[in-house]
């Protein structure tokens, strides 16, 4: 019997040609189809834009969901697409450019959006608690001059924060960086980081 699996891939991007995270998170996917999974993809573009939270949201969010207002309601309901589509998901494939130095303001917007109490974390008398245990993500970096991971990489450790934050804990972060010095090279290591990523998904 074949094994499935669901891909929530996000990408944030603002190009749609030539944008090495989005072309890096396509091979993944395409290596985990080919690897005998059957893989379902959920695919969130973010990079045209989401709204971004305000007091009106806020409100609607922290109101007990029996008492909610059809106005509240309808306020929550891109945010409810948007955790139903973390829920359902096995793995998170997000593709991040970093931009000066952090996530594009896009990717932050649906952080903001899918970070939500009662739904995928709550608070305990020992503090916050994740809710989307079991799941992994696989974060797919690229930038121009940033090393990931270095001490001016805003984007990676942020991401890894909120990924644990919300209860995902098994996080794999492929590095596309410092394009604009050895492109080649750089790709290259990316590519052989999908694969392996890609293999050890399939092994688990």
């Amino acid at each position: 019997m074949s094994k499935s699996l669901t891909v929530l891939k996000v990408d944030s991007s603002a190009r749609r040609e030539g944008s090495v995270t989005r072309r890096l998170a396509d091979r993944a996917i395409a290596e985990l189809a080919g690897g005998g999974t059957e893989v379902t993809t959920i695919v969130r573009d973010v990079a045209a834009g989401l709204p971004v939270v305000d007091e009106a949201w806020v409100t609607a969010n922290f109101t007990d969901p029996a008492d909610r207002t059809a106005e509240q309601k309808a306020r929550l309901a891109l945010s409810d697409t948007l955790v139903a589509e973390v829920k359902a998901a096995d793995v998170l494939l997000i593709g991040v450019p970093i931009y000066n130095f952090g996530i594009p303001a896009a990717l932050k917007a649906w952080v903001d959006l899918v970070a939500r109490a009662r739904e995928t974390f709550r608070y305990t008398e020992s503090g916050p608690e994740g809710l989307l245990t079991g799941k992994r993500a696989i974060l797919v970096l690229a930038s121009g001059g940033t090393t990931v991971g270095s001490e001016i990489d805003f984007a990676t450790g942020f991401l890894k924060h909120i990924m644990a934050f919300v209860g995902i804990t098994d996080v794999t972060v492929i590095a596309a960086d410092r394009l604009m010095f050895d492109a080649e090279e750089s790709l290259a290591g990316a590519e052989r980081g999908v694969s392996a990523a890609a293999t050890r998904l399939l092994a688990a």
